[in-house]
Parts: C-alpha cells; structure tokens; sequence
C-alpha cells in the first residue's frame, strides 16, 4: 500500500520560516506530479503550489516569492520551503503525489503564524 507521511509543521511567528516534507513508500512504479495544498479553517481546500515530474512549477499567487517547493525523485519526496510566514498562511498543509496514475495525500500537518 503507498503511504504519504509529511513533517515540518509548527508554530512560528510572523515573518519566520518552516520546511515541510512529504514522502511516499509502498510499491511505487511511477510518480507524476507532487505538490501541496492547504486548508484553513472555514475555507476550501487550495493548491499552494505543484512540480511536475519534468520539473514545471507552479504557485498560487499568495505565496510567490516566499514559498519554494522543490523534490527528490530518489527519496520519491516533495519539500516545500516557507520563507517570510504570515499569519494568513495558518492552514493545514497536505502534501499529494500522483503516484502509479492515482492521486496519493498526507494525512496533514498544522502550520501556525502567530502576529
């Protein structure tokens, strides 16, 4: 069975930084894109950001600049580096893979920005 096991949330303050971590295992034969979303409460999920398996990126406009999401094909693991944190960015972060053509989630982890 594939696993997503993410680490890294925290709390910190307003202007802060945290890397999250995401990583797959079971039998895995092939891994697409990887990427996060997150969902603060009384909202919908959203996409912060994806990398592709050919290396394409994309970010949600909000966190431009702060955020870098990076991977490693051979750990089969997605980074999501979070630089200049705001208290808007407060949300559970999920990571997800499109792993053997199925889409694959974390179980989420908290991140908190206090002002």
């Amino acid at each position: 069975q594939v696993h997503m096991v993410e680490s890294g949330g925290g709390l910190v303050q307003a202007g802060g930084s945290l890397r999250l971590s995401c990583a797959a295992s079971g039998p895995i034969f092939s891994i697409k894109t990887m990427g996060w979303y997150r969902q603060a409460p009384g909202k919908q999920r959203e996409l912060v950001s994806h990398i592709s398996s050919d290396g394409v990126i994309k970010y949600v406009d909000s966190v431009k600049g702060r955020f870098t999401i990076s991977r490693d094909n051979v750990r089969k693991s997605v980074y999501l580096q979070m630089n200049n944190l705001k208290p808007e960015d407060t949300a559970v972060y999920f990571c997800y893979a499109a792993v053997n053509l199925r889409n694959r989630w974390g179980q989420g982890t908290q991140v908190t920005v206090s002002s």
